[in-house]
């Protein structure tokens, strides 16, 4: 069970609701008959979703649950995911549809289309090949956001090989344990990438990984490592290991039939990024995996043929696989594809990109959200972003105000918000509204989607009541779950299935507001423990960015002699804030008072720091788990996955400064 006093606190209350605007919900891809016929026959939904794909072998069993908590979904039918992303659609005539609006950092640009990509993806299924990759092989990739990074995940899907995508973020420690993990035959990477307006090597990074420490030794499975040339930098060169993706994949022929595999065959490997202990390599299986995928990119983003699609997400992550690569690609979208930062050459450059490729929808994460918050509106309203007419929101709870602002500022009041829960683990989206569908309350992830089950139950299991707290449970089994932990099923019951009896812990917690809508209130891991109060850091961060001058919050608890924990909070200050005080204690006495009024003494915070900026990840997650190392002065852990490591400096050298009473 999880080792917890009572179910979590709910102390943030949201009163503001919007419905469907009438002329969007008149034309939208999912109805209130979506639900009426997923509660019906669950499976028979599935199915149905299921049948959208391109089978070369038709299944007959929807599933089979008997090796539980082992799912297998469609397993008697055969398939190929990259037939399904690419083919298909040459194949029925929509080959010359543009797939991506390639925008490098340096504002290099390439548009390909569906057809393009079918001739690159062949090319490079033989190149593979020809290096002796086949089905059931584990390729290890190592690529900036560039169409090579899509080309190679969908060429290993095209011949059976078993993808693991590492993010280019991560150090060469970080991509040995993974290498090692899958026992990756091949590597496949770049001389650099763009970042900031410089090179950022990555093919050196990949030679450090290989060669491992002296007491390690060289990587024992990799053969080959395929490189592609981006930036042009000198690159070193292993004589017989390494080779160019110019001269192996380049002067392929474009003609390769896909491998055909069983809709259980595992389709990629995808590594968490976890601060301590082994990464988990959390894997996926072809025919549910794109089932769910496909299904609820079409519904939750409500997909049109004319549509011009935007997911700013890394393909590294799961949200680059399953809403860049394999659900958009089956639905035949039209994407942007960028390789940069948001801020690179300047702080406007996403709405400049919406602007030219008249982006119609639009899919990033609180952080960046509150990122352009901190910067300014006025840097948004610069550009015509009139094109858009649908907004979403993946990563992390977002908080009510930086929703609204996404709602005015970039939505021009006009855009539905879909704020999406789902993680590695499920593979696809688990909590959503539907657009044109679902009256939305900002902060809420809203509902489950049609065919998912999903509650809140308290410490022993049982649901708990409308406007309670608890964790966070998926009580059925899904297409797109994940099917393991690579090479080690012991982890992945212990880690997933033995808190709740025949229930998925997803390791986060929640409530049901009065209306029984769906809260995420963040890790149970970042849950407090203040004079016996279960308060989570999510609604506290919520109510310091209610506050005008606030752009972006993290709160973390600390030990106190007198209260068991304290709150401790970093805040960053909008760039547009009136009023702001010049002295960081009257800063900090005003959020104080500002979150007491808001949702009592308890959750007021013991110290505030304003500071420049939060330890993130690249991928834009705050690491908490470092804050916490400063509020309770401890030397900081690892740094090595932040995007910017001098962040914890500055934040430790203002700590005593920012200390309240």
């Amino acid at each position: 069970m999880v080792n917890v006093a009572h179910t979590l606190e709910n102390l943030h209350t949201e009163t503001r609701s919007f419905r469907p605007h009438a002329a969007f919900a008149a034309h939208a891809n999912a109805t209130a008959y979506e639900y009426k016929k997923a509660g019906v026959d669950r499976l028979q939904y599935w199915r149905e979703a299921a049948l959208r794909l391109a089978w070369r072998t038709p299944f007959t069993e929807i599933l089979d649950w008997s090796d539980a908590p082992v799912a297998r979904w469609f397993h008697d039918g055969t398939l190929n995911a990259c037939d399904n992303a690419v083919d298909r659609h040459v194949r029925e005539g929509r080959g010359d549809r543009v797939a991506f609006h390639f925008v490098g950092e340096p504002g290099d640009t390439e548009t390909l289309t569906y057809a393009d990509i079918h001739e690159r993806v062949q090319r490079a299924a033989n190149g593979l090949a020809a290096l002796g990759v086949g089905k059931g092989d584990r390729v290890a990739i190592y690529l900036p956001q560039i169409p090579e990074a899509v080309v190679a995940m969908l060429a290993c899907a095209r011949v059976g090989a078993i993808h693991s995508v590492v993010f280019g973020g991560f150090s060469a420690d970080s991509l040995r344990q993974r290498i090692d993990d899958a026992e990756a035959k091949l590597v496949i990477t770049a001389d650099g990438g763009n970042r900031r307006g410089a090179h950022l090597a990555l093919k050196p990074l990949v030679d450090e990984a290989i060669a491992g420490h002296p007491e390690q030794g060289p990587a024992p499975s990799v053969e080959h490592v395929l490189v592609v040339k981006r930036t042009g930098q000198e690159t070193a060169w292993v004589e017989g290991r390494d080779v160019w993706w110019h001269d192996a994949v380049d002067p392929q022929p474009a003609s390769h039939e896909p491998v055909w595999v069983e809709a259980e065959h595992p389709l990629f490997i995808l590594y968490t990024s976890g601060t301590t202990g082994t990464p988990k390599g959390l894997f996926h299986t072809t025919g549910g995996y794109l089932t769910g995928a496909a299904h609820t990119h079409r519904i939750v983003f409500d997909l049109k043929d004319d549509d011009v699609y935007w997911c700013t997400a890394d393909v590294g992550w799961i949200t680059g696989h399953s809403y860049i690569v394999y659900g958009p690609m089956i639905n035949g979208a039209t994407q942007v594809l960028y390789e940069g930062t948001p801020n690179t050459p300047h702080e406007g450059r996403w709405w400049e990109i919406v602007e030219q490729f008249k982006v119609t929808i639009l899919y990033t994460a609180p952080t960046a959200i509150r990122t352009f918050m901190k910067w300014g509106e006025a840097i948004p309203q610069q550009y015509d972003l009139s094109s858009l007419r649908l907004l979403g929101s993946v990563g992390e709870p977002i908080n009510p105000e930086a929703w609204m602002w996404y709602r005015r500022v970039i939505g021009g009041d006009r855009c539905p918000i879909v704020d999406t829960w789902w993680q590695t683990e499920t593979g696809a989206i688990m909590i959503s509204p539907l657009p044109g569908v679902t009256a939305t309350k900002p902060g809420s992830a809203m509902t489950p989607m049609p065919g998912v089950s999903i509650d809140v139950v308290d410490d022993a299991g049982r649901p708990v009541a409308n406007g309670e707290g608890g964790y966070l449970v998926v009580t059925e089994p899904w297409p797109s779950m994940l099917r393991g932990i690579w090479g080690n099923r012991h982890r992945y019951v212990s880690t997933y299935w033995n808190h709740f009896d025949g229930m998925y812990f997803a390791g986060d917690g929640a409530k049901k507001d009065v209306d029984g809508d769906l809260w995420l209130l963040g890790r149970v891991d970042d849950v407090m423990n203040v004079s016996g109060h279960r308060l989570t850091t999510t609604e506290i961060e919520h109510s310091l960015v209610a506050h005008p001058w606030v752009a972006e919050a993290a709160v973390v608890g600390a030990s106190d002699e007198v209260t068991g924990q304290a709150v401790v909070a970093f805040v960053i200050v909008r760039g547009d804030a009136h009023g702001v005080p010049e002295d960081g204690e009257d800063v900090a006495a005003a959020l104080r008072e500002h979150v007491r009024r808001q949702i009592g003494s308890l959750a007021k915070p013991r110290t505030i720091l304003v500071v420049s900026e939060v330890p993130k990840t690249r991928s834009g997650k705050i690491m908490r788990r470092l804050l916490r190392d400063v509020a309770e002065n401890r030397p900081t852990g690892d740094v090595t996955t932040l995007a910017d490591p001098s962040v914890m400096e500055a934040i430790r050298d203002g700590l005593e400064a920012g200390r309240s009473d």
